[in-house]
């Protein structure tokens, strides 16, 4: 038997792409690249997207139709390559061009406020004048739709030099993306730690970031694949663990610490946050009741040689704005307001010696400000 393009063609009519319900010539997914020699068949298919969740059906499919239409004797199988309209993403390393700094918010165990922290830090810096970026990292435990009242919003796609690229919800002067915009606020994300993976770096390489100089990642609590992922992904400028002044707390930041210090990660600890540092109640602004322990993270950033870069008080308006959507760094008069003011300063100032190269020597203890 003769083979040649038509036959080819007449058999790839009889396949449908599920995306659209067309035939794959109708659509136009057969590139112009048809190769025949003797009974070995070659071309190309295109899609849209190397993500594409067809791929793989559509190429078997293809093969069947030309062995069942054309001729069982038809050497097919492997000859089709797959090609994408798509421009493919960034290698690893080479993501987010427009970023200055890549700051990643950790913490050693969950329920220390870090979401809270990442939340407040974020608008704090974009109140002092800088672009800034958050990404909620906690596959299984998104937080940050709430903290910014955008529960409800759905962030769509936009193509831009050659891919489609998602637009980061804008709060507050604050790029957000989080998982929890994808899926189903009332159910659990039962995923294995390659799905979640995979969704990270869509997050980071598939979204149109643009022009930031602090892109904040508000990481999962613990060691986990996804901190190995963003470390693998991104050339971060540092990262910040979340603590309280509790003991127990305080043993897991210290594992934090030296996961991010390990030489496989190799990322700068940029200092230490102690969350809940005092209870103060509303109507005795003045009074500091130590509830959970008194300078244990000043204490562990001594031990550690990193700097303390600020106490926050446990107090019920940060509670409050955080389940409302509205961080209290928005007011800055307030005490809970210049509390987050003066972190964000201070973290500033660390990047910036960081990025200077200057002795650690000159950074700030947070506590000698407060005469503690």
């Amino acid at each position: 038997m003769t083979l040649y393009p038509k036959l080819i063609l007449d058999a790839l009519e009889t396949v449908r792409y599920p995306g659209t319900g067309k035939n794959l010539v109708e659509a136009g997914m057969i590139d112009d690249d048809i190769r025949i020699d003797g009974m070995k068949v070659s071309f190309s298919l295109i899609f849209d997207k190397p993500t594409d969740p067809f791929i793989k059906s559509v190429v078997k499919a293809a093969e069947t139709a030309i062995l069942t239409y054309v001729d069982r004797g038809v050497e097919i199988s492997g000859n089709i390559a797959v090609k994408t309209k798509q421009k493919p993403r960034p290698e690893a390393g080479k993501l987010l061009p427009g970023v200055k700094n890549i700051i990643g918010i950790s913490s050693g165990k969950g329920g220390v406020g870090k979401s809270t922290v990442a939340a407040n830090l974020a608008v704090a810096l974009a109140k002092m004048g800088y672009k800034t970026g958050l990404l909620d990292a906690d596959i299984f435990g998104p937080s940050v739709p709430k903290m910014f009242q955008v529960e409800n919003a759905r962030p769509y796609a936009e193509q831009i030099d050659g891919r489609d690229m998602i637009i980061p919800i804008g709060k507050y002067g604050v790029k957000l993306l989080s998982i929890g915009f994808f899926v189903d606020p009332d159910q659990a994300t039962l995923w294995r730690g390659s799905m979640a993976g995979n969704a990270l770096k869509q997050l980071i390489g598939d979204a149109a970031w643009g022009e930031l100089d602090y892109f904040l990642i508000d990481l999962p609590p613990g060691t986990s694949d996804i901190h190995l992922t963003i470390v693998q992904t991104l050339a971060m400028t540092g990262a910040i663990v979340v603590s309280t002044p509790q003991e127990v707390a305080l043993a897991d930041a210290r594992k934090g610490i030296h996961m991010f210090m390990n030489k496989k990660v190799n990322v700068p600890i940029l200092g230490l946050i102690e969350n809940m540092s005092w209870f103060t109640p509303a109507e005795l602004p003045e009074n500091r009741y130590y509830i959970f322990g008194k300078e244990g993270a000043g204490k562990l950033a001594e031990e550690m040689h990193v700097p303390l870069l600020g106490q926050i008080p446990l107090v019920q308006r940060i509670r409050e704005g955080g389940d409302d959507g509205r961080p209290v760094a928005l007011d800055e008069n307030s005490v809970t307001g210049q509390a987050f003011m003066e972190m964000a300063e201070n973290v500033v100032r660390q990047v910036e010696y960081r990025n200077e190269n200057v002795s650690p020597t000159k950074i700030v203890d947070v506590r000698r400000k407060d005469g503690a």
